[in-house]
């Protein structure tokens, strides 16, 4: 079996379209969704397009899509976007969101028994990163007995071993740290190779498109924070880290 993972793509409608088109995606039997679907720009086409991927898709709920099914019930959401998100979303994909599981779990040949979370086994928001100390690494894998472990959430792609555990963090379709361009993964159960993928992607064309067709009122705005600029990684890691008290 082969999985194409998925994570973070934060309602950005052209870079999904751009990846379901790369071959690897398109012939793998499963796609993984490893949360923070909708939460962006164009959040009602973005659902849209991965519903109709049907019993190919396997789904995991993120921070972000728990915050806007919060946010359509009543707590508002420190993001503008999101908060502005929630308010286009249907009643089906506000069920469709609130319904979500907070993992999934394959049998994947080579790798094993992979599981696959939004951020950690334990939390749909806590931070853990390629340079996490293995001690992090054994308090947030405790008690899993996973082999293989995919996550997303920092929007940087990486793989890395943490005591025997194999762990990948597939980056960000719509929203990456450190280079332009779609980030996903894929993995192979009947070799267990862990392939890291990047999209390039037209930054100018796809901010353009979604100044035309999102509507929401800061667009330009954001489209110059994450889409045409790219926020360093080693800016990110900075930040994420003190998460960990480090």
């Amino acid at each position: 079996m082969r999985i194409a993972v998925l994570s973070d793509i934060h309602g950005v409608l052209p870079a999904l379209e751009a990846v379901l088109a790369e071959p690897g995606v398109a012939g793998a039997e499963v796609i993984v969704l490893t949360g923070d679907m909708a939460a962006g720009p164009m959040p009602v086409q973005t659902l849209d397009v991965l519903v109709s991927l049907g019993e190919r898709a396997l789904w995991v709920s993120g921070n972000a899509d728990r915050e806007l099914v919060e946010a359509v019930r009543g707590k508002a959401s420190p993001y503008p976007v999101s908060q502005w998100a929630a308010g286009r979303l249907r009643d089906d994909q506000v069920e469709l969101l609130a319904g979500l599981p907070d993992r999934q779990v394959v049998e994947l040949g080579r790798l094993g028994t992979t599981l696959f979370v939004h951020a950690t086994p334990r939390s749909d928001e806590e931070m853990i990163l390629v340079d996490s100390s293995l001690e992090r690494w054994a308090e947030v894998l405790a008690g899993e007995d996973a082999a293989t472990v995919v996550l997303g959430n920092t929007h940087m792609p990486f793989v890395r071993l943490a005591d025997r555990v194999l762990v990948v963090n597939p980056g960000s379709v719509g929203m990456p740290y450190g280079r332009s361009g779609a980030d996903w993964a894929l993995l192979d159960g009947d070799t267990g190779a862990v392939t890291l993928r990047r999209t390039p992607l037209d930054a100018a064309r796809v901010g353009e498109r979604l100044v035309r067709e999102s509507g929401f009122g800061g667009i330009e705005e954001w489209v110059a924070d994450y889409v045409t600029n790219v926020y360093s990684d080693a800016e990110a890691l900075r930040v994420f880290a003190k998460a960990e008290n480090r």
